[in-house]
C-alpha cells in the first residue's frame, strides 16, 4: 500500500495523482517514459477502468505502450492521433525556467517528438529533480550507430568551447553491449557538471553529424508538478506565473502501485 512506500516513491505517486486531474474525457494524451511516468500511467488506467474515462494514449516507448495496454488505456500512434491535447512525462532535471534534461531512460527522441506535438506538457517529479543549473545529470544525445565514434569525437571537440564544467563523453552500455534505443540508435552521455547556456547547447549539439536528438527540452514544458514524501504537491505554471500548493492523503486502499519498480 502507499503507506509502505519510501518517501521518494510517495513523492512520485502524489505528483502523478495530481497530474491526471488535468486529463479530461476525450483527450489525446502523450504518455511519458520512466519510473515517475509509470505511476501516472497506472493512475490514468485506474480512471479508465473505474471511472469510465475515455482517452487515447500515445506512448513514448515500447515499455510505456505495454504498461498502458496492461492497465486498459487505448493506445494509438502519434500519426493516428495527429496532435495531442496534453503530454505528461517525468524529467531527470529541471531548472527555474522549466527547462529539462530528459533521456535517462533512453526514450528522449520519442519523448521530445510527442511533447512538441502537444498543446501542453506537464512534467511530474519529486523535489530532488529541481536544480539551479542543468548539467549535474548526464546529458544524453541519441546518435546513429554508423560512425558513432566520430560523433563522439566531434561532441568532445565541441565541448571545449562551451560553458560547461566537464567534457567527458561516454557510450551508454547495456551490460557488455551498447544500449540500443527503440529506434535502433545509441546514446552518448555527456558528463558536463553544469551547462552555462542550455539554449545554445541544445542548438549546437544537433548540428553534429550523426546526432539524431539531444536530451535538452528547452521552452517545451508548461507545468511542473512537484511531489513531496509527506503528500504535499506543488504545481508551477510558467505561462500563468502561478504556484499552487496542496496535500494528498494516502488511502489504505491505494495498493494499485505496489508492484512498480524504479
Amino acid at each position: 500500500m502507499t503507506g509502505e512506500l519510501s518517501p521518494i516513491d510517495k513523492a512520485k505517486f502524489v505528483a502523478a495523482k495530481r497530474a491526471v486531474d488535468f486529463i479530461e474525457d476525450g483527450m489525446r494524451v502523450g504518455l511519458g517514459t520512466g519510473s515517475t511516468a509509470a505511476w501516472m500511467v497506472r493512475c490514468l488506467g485506474d480512471l479508465v477502468r473505474n471511472d469510465g474515462l475515455k482517452i487515447k494514449g500515445v506512448p513514448t516507448s515500447t515499455r510505456t505502450a505495454e504498461l498502458a495496454r496492461d492497465v486498459g488505456i487505448e493506445v494509438v500512434t502519434l500519426d493516428e492521433a495527429k496532435w495531442l491535447d496534453l503530454t505528461i512525462d517525468g524529467a531527470d532535471e529541471f531548472d527555474q525556467e522549466l527547462n529539462l534534461i530528459k533521456g535517462g531512460g533512453g526514450a528522449l527522441l520519442q519523448e521530445k517528438i510527442v511533447a512538441t506535438a502537444s498543446d501542453q506538457m506537464i512534467v511530474i517529479a519529486d523535489v530532488g529533480k529541481e536544480v539551479e543549473s542543468l548539467g549535474a545529470f548526464p546529458l544524453p544525445i541519441e546518435v546513429i550507430p554508423f560512425g558513432w565514434k566520430t560523433s563522439k569525437s566531434l561532441a568532445e571537440e565541441l565541448l571545449v568551447s562551451m560553458d560547461v564544467l566537464g567534457q567527458d563523453v561516454t557510450l551508454r552500455m547495456n551490460d557488455d553491449k551498447p544500449f540500443v534505443t527503440d529506434e535502433g540508435n545509441y546514446i552518448l552521455d555527456l558528463h558536463l557538471g553544469r551547462i552555462g547556456n542550455p539554449h545554445q547547447m541544445a542548438m549546437v549539439l544537433n548540428q553534429i553529424p550523426g546526432v539524431v536528438e539531444n536530451g535538452l527540452f528547452i521552452d517545451i514544458c508548461d507545468v511542473v508538478i512537484l511531489g513531496y514524501g509527506d503528500g504535499r504537491v506543488e504545481t508551477r505554471d510558467i505561462n500563468e506565473g502561478t504556484i499552487a500548493q496542496d496535500r494528498l492523503e494516502f488511502e489504505g486502499s491505494d495498493n494499485l502501485f505496489t508492484d512498480l519498480q524504479d
